[in-house]
């Protein structure tokens, strides 16, 4: 082989293949896969030539393009026997080490690093000696001793190894089969003397030999008390033998202390302080990279950085509280004077447990901000979780930890986000909580909300109790029929209606404006609306409840004008109310067709929606049949029912009313409320029913400028309703000035705004005889005084027949 490199020609330049781990020797054959461009450029060059490149090994592992002041100088000249191209991209080539060179100059860095070299002559081999053969007898030895006790000795190596005479190649192939650092390699390969490679080579194999002996001893004093089927107990007692030599019996790492430390400052209860410091201790005797060793981690972290015992102070001032909620809520005086007594029982109770406050109402009237308020007044963090679509059980009380990825419910998660253990938690839409077969988190949610029960709330992951009686539940909901019995219970109703158009006008002004103004970059000269235009747009651009699409419809003003700023037009901008078209383009929301007048069989009622209220227009038609009832217009089954009892009604009162007995035995009546496309259901339609029923019966229309609303029994009794303010607001949107409703709901007037009820007229009814007196005031109901046929003043006068023209 010496002979062979002694034919070779080796050229004085060739491309440069920088490796990470491995230093070459001659005569060494071993596999490299290339990944990087640099060294993929270097190896085409050698094919495309002599197919020789000089390899070189990196000074640092970890760069990934390593310049040639950080590559070693002294490298070996490899030839290139065989080259594939992996799947992935790399290559995979064979070389084989020829001989031994150094860098002298370096031509060119793209693209590949090309450089000039000069052969380092290996010195001759010294002549037999003791000192030589004691030196090659130790290597063989120490060799040999180190591959048995990693179970690598075998006949071949044996053989090998006393069939190498030469010291220098007997210290290289022992150096190449080590695994040593590169820098303790580089050191070999620089070194030309054979006798002293070999030297150097055995002060490196009398180390590794100590660290053989060392780890077998370890291995046997672990083997000795391991039982075969537990891997892990085998880690452990290897950790403990390592850190018994080491001398640090006390296991005490320091991650050990850094969860101590963090124990001790998190001040835990007592009981919770005992299953931290149980868990501990078995991390404390687990391998680092054991499985259940990262979820104690995880379960350690989420322990010490719960809120245990770290409490906000409340802020009790009861001016200061009320001064917060005028400032970030217009109105609204029921809900902020529950809010105040509750500050004032506090002030007066510190132990009194939080009430569980529901706020119910249309979409956008300021439900979640004004749980913001809250906390803003007392002083505490605000943490909200929106509960729409959930279905999951284990979303509040957490997973158990057998499971992967296992994690804390979301309420457990909320009190770490807050840092406290007394913050005003937000649920919203807890109406619209699922169930599925993964559980039913609406009976999760009984114990959270419960004060009895929630001082010692246990969530699944953390399987230890959590006090939340210090906790301030809010939950916000649209409607309150979707949420079970048991959990209505346990919270405190609020209902919060919508606003009327003098009210959106003041809040507009003094909130959404002025946060929209700033947020879009203007300033207060920049853009002006007068109250009149930002009336057209609640009443053009808007139909809602609350407030959201009035702000998108502001928001869209506020846009163009800071375009127009921003194009240069520095000026200030006035939207009045006839400029919005060119802002906001035609009016979105029509007012429903305003009825002509003497249209009989037609009656207005008024209706509850979530964008807060609508007038809806009854008609019914009258015409030849077999006595039969239509009905049309999606009306659902509890309108359905108000409208055959409004018939039966009539039917039963027929001789009362004017009507003949059998006036019904050779018509049908077909009842419709246009838009068929809405869905209508709800028990507030019978007198407008009623009114509409009778005005076609008798061809007598019905006031156009009154609205009514309602529930009629078959006892001719008008039953109270629900969402007047709404139905209100809907029918003086319509200009109708005037409102039957039920007497019962007397009692719902003191709740609407003054200016409600300054616009509007509300005439109270007990009965079907006092509605008929306000929708045909001449015409007096008689019970038992019908004759058979309607009385003169119900007749409407016929028209006189006019005579023909004469030809």
């Amino acid at each position: 082989m010496s002979a062979y490199r002694n034919e070779l020609e080796i050229p004085e330049e060739l491309p440069l293949l920088a490796v990470r781990d491995v230093v070459i020797f001659t005569d060494m054959i071993l596999p490299l896969f290339i990944g990087r461009d640099i060294s993929m450029s270097a190896v085409e060059a050698a094919l495309s030539g002599s197919k020789q490149l000089i390899v070189t090994a990196q000074k640092f592992l970890h760069q990934d393009n390593p310049e040639p002041d950080d590559l070693y100088k002294v490298g070996t000249v490899a030839q290139v026997l065989r080259q594939a191209r992996l799947p992935d991209g790399r290559l995979k080539v064979l070389v084989q080490g020829l001989v031994k060179a150094r860098v002298t100059r370096v031509l060119t860095r793209e693209p590949y690093i090309r450089v000039a070299l000069e052969v380092i002559a290996e010195a001759p081999a010294p002549g037999e000696s003791p000192e030589l053969e004691a030196l090659k007898r130790n290597v063989r030895e120490k060799s040999q001793k180190i591959m048995s006790l990693r179970d690598a000795l075998s006949e071949e190596a044996i053989s090998l190894l006393e069939g190498l005479d030469d010291p220098g190649r007997l210290a290289d192939l022992v150096i190449s089969n080590l695994q040593v650092k590169v820098a303790e390699a580089q050191r070999v390969l620089e070194t030309t003397d054979p006798q002293a490679r070999l030297a150097l080579v055995n002060d490196i194999l009398s180390q590794e030999l100590k660290v053989s002996l060392l780890q077998a001893k370890l291995d046997s004093e672990t083997r000795e008390e391991m039982d075969r089927s537990q891997r892990e107990f085998y880690l452990r007692e290897q950790m403990r033998a390592i850190k018994k030599e080491l001398g640090d019996e006390s296991g005490r790492d320091e991650e050990t202390l850094e969860y101590q430390a963090r124990i001790k400052n998190a001040h835990l209860p007592k009981r919770v302080a005992s299953e931290v410091s149980r868990q501990l201790a078995r991390l404390e005797w687990m391998h680092p990279d054991a499985a259940e060793a990262a979820l104690i981690r995880s379960y350690l972290d989420w322990i010490v950085e719960l809120p245990w015992s770290v409490t906000t102070r409340d802020k009790l001032d009861l001016r200061e509280a009320k001064r917060v909620l005028d400032a970030d809520h217009y109105n609204l005086k029921k809900v902020k004077d529950r809010i105040l007594e509750y500050l004032a029982v506090m002030k007066l109770n510190r132990r009194q447990k939080g009430p569980i406050i529901c706020f119910l109402g249309p979409p956008g009237v300021g439900k979640t901000s004004l749980g913001q308020s809250i906390a803003r007044a007392m002083g505490r963090k605000f943490v909200r979780f929106s509960l729409g679509g959930l279905k999951d059980e284990a979303e509040i009380r957490g997973h158990r930890r057998t499971y992967i990825g296992a994690l804390p419910g979301r309420i457990i998660q909320g009190l770490k986000t807050a840092g406290s253990n007394n913050p005003v938690f937000m649920l919203d839409e807890v109406d619209k909580i699922g169930s599925d077969f993964r559980g039913d988190p609406a009976s999760a949610l009984l114990e959270v909300l419960d004060p009895e029960q929630n001082a010692n709330f246990s969530d699944h992951y953390l399987n230890i109790p959590f006090d939340l009686s210090n906790v301030m539940f809010i939950t916000t909901a649209n409607f309150l029929d979707s949420i079970p019995q048991a959990l209505e219970d346990r919270m405190e109703v609020i209902y919060l209606s919508g606003y009327t158009a003098e009210e959106k006008v003041a809040i507009a002004k003094k909130h959404l404006l002025p946060r929209l103004i700033r947020d879009h970059g203007l300033s207060d000269r920049d853009l002006t609306m007068p109250d009149s235009a930002i009336s057209q747009v609640i009443a053009g651009y808007t139909q809602e409840a609350g407030l959201r699409g009035l702000d998108r419809k502001l928001a869209a003003i506020c846009r163009k004008v800071a375009r127009k700023v921003a194009e240069g037009q520095d000026r200030p901008h006035r939207v009045t109310k006839s400029q919005l078209a060119r802002f906001l383009g035609p009016p979105e929301v029509l007012p429903e067709p305003e009825r002509r007048e003497g249209q009989s069989g037609v009656a207005t009622g008024l209706a509850w929606t979530e964008s807060g209220g609508e007038i809806l227009y009854i008609e019914v038609r009258p015409m030849l049949g077999k006595g039969n009832l239509t009905l049309t217009g999606q009306l659902g089954e509890i309108m359905r029912e108000s409208a055959q009892t409004a018939l039966a009604y009539i039917r039963a009162h027929a001789l009362d009313l004017g009507l003949a007995r059998d006036f019904f035995e050779n018509q049908d009546l077909h009842v419709h409320v246009p838009a068929g496309a809405v869905p209508k259901e709800g028990p507030s339609a019978g007198v407008a029913l009623m009114t509409a029923v009778l005005s076609a019966l008798l061809d007598r229309p019905a006031p156009k400028d009154v609205a009514m609303t309602g529930e009629i029994t078959l006892r001719g009794q008008v039953m109270a309703i629900g969402g007047l303010k709404e139905k209100a607001l809907a029918a003086l949107r319509a200009g109708i000035k005037k409102i039957v409703i039920p007497r019962q709901n007397q009692k719902d007037l003191e709740d609407l705004p003054p200016t409600l009820k300054r616009q509007v007229k509300f005439i109270l009814v007990d009965n079907i005889e006092e509605l008929l007196a306000v929708v045909f005031p001449d015409c007096p109901f008689q019970p038992g005084q019908g004759k058979g046929a309607p009385p003169r003043a119900w007749r409407r006068p016929r028209p006189r027949p006019r005579r023909r023209a004469q030809a």
